[in-house]
């Protein structure tokens, strides 16, 4: 069973926005109308009630939120707007970079900002831009003054490799490396053991036996065995500048080579022996090098056979064949290659050509509309009755207005101002819902206008988002293929389709899914090409793109049909004469 998203609110009022008639309790009413529509848990309200918004993180309630995100207590955070959660840039940058450390969602129903959408996620990329732009603004200050130091032969941080030691000057800072009289004999030995034995194992436990052990104290493991011994410093050429850091607990990144710089340090062995060393050590990596685990399939767990078993790519793949989903059940299979360019063309058909997309939005702009249309009635409606109310008070203070007359017409008033006030914030919630979770597809639909000529040039994790995020689901049959396409309201990452309680409570949220079928193996020339590598595949992408028959292009060339099915095909090769129509036809140049 799936468990809720369990989020907190997030209420900072100052003393100043309370006097404008923005109290704490509407603020935390919009934002729990807002959890119950997408059916999350609300654990935590943190009340920041009267605080500035100049720095909030020492605040006790912003400590205590912090610490539920850290524990994952939360796993997101609404607030009215950004400013409501701090006014102080660098704060915000810091709650990005926790929550986005902590797979936490930031959710701003003001600016319609939820990072657990594709869209709101935008929002993380920006703040990562400015934080990261501000990082390395610093880091280039730093790294500029590195490559200066390290040709000059002056420490750069860090002690002492192995078997070395840094001399100091009278103030105590350290000048140069000098050999350390009692390591760098266990560094020559190790050298000695390793071109005997040839196993770094081997002379680590010899090493543990004899009782030697490492600066701090450890036992000598096989992987220092191994950078003992393959650093040049050995043989007295210390290698500096070779390395930066990519942050805290990450690994370290080499650089280019033209970046290294080289000292001359006393040495520990010879260079005869150092070399036959590491001699040793590249011949047994060529040797034990790993093959690379399979990258992991575009369709990966959307694949089924027509018999409901979930199809995969066998993990064996014959020299010179193409990888194929196969069931194991009643060994129907499709090449992957094919599959691709199928799911190419019903792409198209579902985001484009269909229209589906586009009359999902225009009911969705429909409906976002009619809440704001009703939300403006009810302000308008609760204005109207304040003034009302107000004058009754008026004329009752005045003694124009006896006390029965005055309960009389107040008390309704009243009544009625409270039932509106109560439904304001639960309308601003179903606003701030469509709008967030419209503006994924809105995404969507511009992206799909240029899928086509982005897919060849995207990286496999790219196609990944797009597949998981449109495919409910890819049937394959004995001779048909059903792809079930489903683009709803609720992101994918939310792994859950709208309830029925859901559904009743924003008006029967529109949403789009659509089946098509397909040939399993349809001919060659109704496939889009995935890569334009000859002139037929540039000429098919044409011709399909403006829905041409081969006949009709022929037509337009002033050949026959067959021409044109041994251009797509690569069988033939157009004569001088046509290449001026077939320029014309793909309105570019497509000749070297």
């Amino acid at each position: 069973m799936e468990t809720k998203k369990k989020v907190g609110i997030w209420i900072r009022v100052s003393t100043e926005d309370q006097a404008k008639g923005e109290s704490p309790e509407h603020h935390e009413k919009r934002a729990s109308y807002y959890a119950k529509a997408k059916e999350w848990e609300v654990i935590k309200v943190y009340n920041l009630r009267g605080v500035s918004g100049k720095s909030v993180m020492d605040h006790p309630e912003t400590k205590r939120m912090l610490a539920d995100v850290q524990n994952k207590r939360i796993t997101g955070l609404i607030f009215s707007k950004l400013a409501r959660l701090t006014r102080n840039l660098k704060e915000l940058l810091d709650f990005s970079e926790i929550f986005q450390e902590h797979n936490a969602s930031m959710i701003s129903l003001g600016e319609s900002i939820d990072t657990s959408t594709p869209a709101g996620r935008l929002f993380y990329a920006m703040i990562a831009a400015m934080a990261q732009w501000e990082r390395e603004e610093i880091a280039g200050r730093v790294a500029a003054s590195v490559p200066i130091r390290a040709k000059l032969g002056k420490p750069l941080g860090g002690a002492a490799p192995f078997g070395y030691r840094w001399l100091t000057n009278g103030d105590g800072k350290a000048t140069k490396l000098a050999i350390d009289e009692h390591e760098a004999p266990i560094r020559k030995f190790i050298f000695e053991l390793f071109s005997k034995h040839k196993r770094k194992k081997t002379v680590a436990g010899m090493l543990t036996k004899k009782g030697y052990r490492t600066r701090n104290g450890s036992k000598f493991s096989d992987t220092t065995i191994d950078r003992l011994l393959t650093d040049p410093i050995a043989k007295g050429t210390r290698r500096v500048n070779y390395t930066k850091s990519l942050g805290v607990n990450k690994k370290w990144e080499i650089k280019p080579e033209s970046d290294w710089v080289y000292n001359d340090v006393p040495p520990i062995v010879s260079d005869d022996l150092w070399n036959a060393c590491n001699t040793i050590i590249d011949e047994q990596r060529k040797k034990n090098k790993r093959k690379p685990r399979g990258a992991k399939r575009l369709f990966a767990g959307l694949v089924y056979c027509h018999c409901g078993t979930k199809m995969y790519v066998s993990s064996y793949i014959p020299k010179g064949l193409s990888p194929n989903y196969k069931c194991e059940k009643c060994k129907n299979k499709i090449a992957l290659d094919d599959l691709e360019e199928i799911y190419y063309v019903e792409l198209q058909t579902f985001l484009i050509n269909g229209g589906h997309i586009e009359e999902y939005l225009k009911k969705a702009d429909s409906l976002v509309y009619d809440k704001a249309e009703l939300l403006s009635s009810h302000t308008n409606e609760k204005e109207k009755l304040e003034k009302e109310m107000d004058r009754l008070v008026k004329l009752h203070s005045e003694g124009e207005l006896p006390t029965k007359g005055f309960n009389k017409h107040y008390n309704p008033l009243f009544e009625q101002a409270e039932q509106i006030e109560l439904q304001i914030p639960e309308i601003q919630a179903e606003i701030d819902f469509l709008k967030i979770e419209y503006l994924s597809g809105d995404q969507v639909l511009k992206e799909a206008h240029t899928i086509y000529d982005r897919w060849p040039k995207l990286e496999l994790h790219e196609k990944q988002l797009i597949t998981e995020d449109l495919t409910e689901k890819i049937t394959i049959g004995s001779d048909e293929i059903q792809f079930e396409f489903n683009y709803t309201p609720v992101p994918r990452s939310s792994n859950k389709t709208l309830t029925k309680e859901q559904h009743n409570n924003m008006d029967a949220l529109p949403f789009c899914k659509i089946t098509l079928n397909t040939l399993k193996s349809p001919p060659r020339s109704l496939l889009y090409p995935i890569e334009l590598n000859t002139l037929g595949d540039h000429i098919r992408k044409r011709r399909l793109e403006l829905g041409l028959l081969q006949r009709d292009v022929a037509k337009i060339m002033g050949v026959c049909e067959d021409t044109i099915t041994g251009w797509e095909t690569g069988r033939s090769n157009p004569s001088k004469r046509l290449i001026g129509s077939i320029i014309k036809f793909l309105n570019y140049n497509p000749f070297d």
